[in-house]
């Protein structure tokens, strides 16, 4: 059966809109003035800044509990994600046409299965993996090979699906596989690779990463 390898945060679900919405809910409980909303999301980088470092920089500049802070990384993200309706009934239609859908995603089990069954989506692919279960983050072949292996597939008629062009599209480049890269309106600008198509939203992405055409 041909593969989807499909990405999680800010691919499946809007992890940057949970974790504005988080963070502004955070503000308002600590009493904290709304403006700092865009420092915590410059900070967070739509995840990509080590948690430990975020924690750090939070303490320092609130004056805040450990705990107070460390509720926010751990649960805030997790506890507002959404599965859009479109992105369901994507995933509906690829496995109807044969496809086996894996979700690979770089961060902590327990944070991203979290958001994969709270959202529903352990009902609509066949398995995923977790960067920190496997011990390879994205564009590692390795987490590649892991979620090929969790769904009995080849990474032969694989596409991958995913934001990010250096986890994702880079990930797909080092196991030959095509790729979708989902553009969220931003427009592609790195000079050295390519994804094979590119799609606006991870509906669309599907679609067209099951029909080979965009």
């Amino acid at each position: 059966m041909p593969l989807l390898l499909i990405d999680l945060d800010n691919t499946l679900v809007d992890r940057d809109a949970a974790f504005r919405e988080a963070a502004s809910r955070f503000l308002t409980e600590h009493a904290l003035p709304e403006t700092e909303l865009d420092w915590l999301t410059t900070l967070d980088a739509g995840g990509y800044t080590p948690r430990q470092d975020v924690a750090r920089s939070m303490i320092e500049r609130y004056g805040l509990p450990e705990s107070s802070v460390r509720r926010l990384l751990d649960d805030g993200v997790a506890e507002r994600v959404v599965l859009p309706d479109a992105t369901r009934r994507a995933l509906i239609g690829a496995r109807a046409n044969g496809w086996t859908c894996v979700i690979v995603t770089n961060g902590r089990v327990l944070q991203q299965e979290t958001k994969i069954r709270s959202t529903g989506l352990d009902r609509l692919v066949h398995s995923w993996v977790v960067s920190e279960a496997v011990g390879h983050k994205k564009p590692a072949p390795e987490i590649f090979e892991a979620a090929a292996a969790t769904a009995g597939a080849s990474l032969r008629d694989a596409r991958v699906i995913g934001d990010s062009p250096h986890a994702d599209i880079r990930g797909a480049i080092g196991i030959g596989a095509h790729s979708v890269w989902v553009s969220g309106g931003h427009v592609w600008s790195e000079p050295e690779y390519r994804p094979t198509w590119i799609a606006p939203d991870a509906a669309a992405a599907i679609r067209v990463g099951i029909h080979g055409t965009g």
